[in-house]
C-alpha cells in the first residue's frame, strides 16, 4: 500500500493522504484582504487532490506583513472572504490551514516583483520594523525597534485575536510560523535576539515568546483541532539555532499540546551557505521526530511521487510538504497517485481525463 496515499488522523481530523501544500506567499493583497487570487490559486490545489492546503504567512498585525501585499487576520472584515476559500476547499475533500505569523525585522518589504528591498519606515507604504533586538537584517536596512514588555503582550493578544478569526473563517489547521527569521524565530535564535531580560539569553527564555503565544491560541483554538509550529531546524550558522536546540523544543511543544512540527531551516540571517539538494531538510524531520516521537512534516526540493513515497516509508515524516512543485503542478497528488498506481477520486468534472 502506498504510504503517500495513506490517510493521517490527527485529533478530529482525517487527511485523505499526505500531500500538502505548504504555505507559500502570493503577494496579491491589499490591506490583508484575500482575493479571487486566492480563492482560484488555493482551491486549484484542493482540486487537484492534496489532503492539506495551508494558506500563505497570514500576519496577525498590519506590523507583521512582510509586505504591503501579504494577506492578513488582523480585523474581522477579513473573515468573509477567507469563508468562501475554506469553504470551497472542504467541498473538494481537502482540509483548510492556515499559517499566522509576523514578519519581525523583515517587515516592510516590496513584494518582489517590484525589488524585494526594505521599504524605509517614514515611506508612503513603509513602516517601523519589530524585533527582541535593535540589530537590523542585513547591511543598510533599518534598525528594527526592540520590543519592550508591552509590546510582547500585544503580539501575543494579536495571534490569539487571530486564532479566534481563523476559527470563524472555518480553518481545520493553524500552525504557528517560527521559521525563516520572522519574528518568533528572532526570538529562538541567540544571532537575532541578544535581550538580557526573560525573552534572551538561556534556551528557556528564548523559547518563552513562542510558549507563550501558543498557551495563548490554545485558549481560543478548539481542542478538537490540529496545532502546528513551523520551525527553522537549524540556521546554518556557527553559533545559531541548530539541530538539537529544534529537537529540545519539539519535546518541549510536543508537551504543551502541539501536534506537528513543520520543520523547515534558515531565515535568520542572510549570506549563509545552505546545502540545497533533493530533500536537504528532510533529515531534521527525521531526527525531531525520532527522538521526541511527535509528528512532523518534510519540505524542501521534494519534487517527485517516489521520492515523497519513500520519505514516508522510511520513517522520516507523517506529511510531505510541497512548495514549488505544487506551484508547477496544481495537480500533482493526481498525477503522482497514477505513477505509484493507487486508484483516487478525480473530481466528477474530471473524470473523462483521468482514463
Amino acid at each position: 500500500m502506498s504510504a503517500l496515499f495513506s490517510p493521517l488522523t490527527i485529533k478530529s481530523v482525517t487527511f485523505k493522504n499526505r500531500i500538502t501544500v505548504s504555505p507559500m506567499c502570493q503577494y496579491s493583497s491589499a490591506d490583508g484582504f484575500a482575493n479571487d487570487w486566492h480563492l482560484v490559486h488555493l482551491g486549484s490545489r484542493a482540486v487537484g487532490g492534496a489532503a492539506l492546503i495551508m494558506q500563505e504567512a497570514t500576519a496577525v498585525s498590519p506590523e507583521g506583513r512582510i509586505s504591503p501585499g501579504d494577506m492578513g487576520i488582523y480585523k474581522d472584515e477579513h473573515i468573509a472572504k477567507l469563508q468562501t476559500i475554506t469553504a470551497f476547499i472542504h467541498t473538494q475533500g481537502a482540509v483548510a490551514g492556515i499559517q499566522l505569523a509576523h514578519a519581525g525585522r523583515k517587515a516592510s518589504h516590496n513584494i518582489p516583483w517590484k525589488g524585494d528591498r526594505q521599504i524605509p519606515s517614514d515611506a508612503q507604504e513603509g513602516w517601523k520594523t519589530v524585533a527582541p533586538s535593535a540589530i537590523p537584517f542585513a547591511p543598510g536596512t533599518e534598525s528594527p525597534k526592540a520590543l519592550d514588555k508591552e509590546g510582547i503582550q500585544k503580539v501575543i493578544d494579536d495571534y490569539k485575536a487571530a486564532a479566534v478569526r481563523a476559527v470563524q473563517a472555518g480553518y481545520k489547521v493553524v500552525e504557528i510560523h517560527a521559521a525563516h527569521g520572522y519574528l518568533i524565530h528572532e526570538f529562538l535564535s541567540p544571532l537575532s535576539n541578544q535581550r538580557t531580560d526573560a525573552y534572551g539569553g538561556s534556551f528557556e527564555n528564548r523559547i518563552r515568546l513562542l510558549l507563550e503565544i501558543v498557551e495563548a491560541v490554545k485558549t481560543v483554538w478548539p481542542d478538537t483541532l490540529p496545532l502546528f509550529v513551523r520551525i527553522s531546524a537549524t540556521d546554518w550558522a556557527e553559533g545559531g539555532w541548530d539541530g538539537d536546540a529544534s529537537v529540545q523544543l519539539a519535546a518541549v511543544l510536543k508537551n504543551r499540546g502541539v501536534d506537528l512540527i513543520d520543520c523547515s531551516t534558515g531565515g535568520v540571517v542572510p549570506g549563509v551557505k545552505i546545502p540545497v539538494g533533493p530533500g536537504y531538510q528532510v533529515p531534521f524531520a527525521e531526527k525531531i521526530r525520532k527522538e521526541t516521537g511527535i509528528l512532523t512534516s518534510a519540505v524542501g526540493m521534494i519534487t517527485s511521487a517516489q521520492q515523497a513515497e519513500e520519505i514516508l516509508q522510511n520513517g522520516q515524516a507523517d506529511l510531505i510538504f510541497l512548495a514549488r512543485q505544487a506551484l508547477r503542478d496544481p495537480y500533482f497528488p493526481l498525477h503522482a497517485a497514477k505513477e505509484l498506481g493507487v486508484d483516487v477520486e478525480w473530481p466528477v468534472q474530471y473524470t473523462r481525463a483521468k482514463s
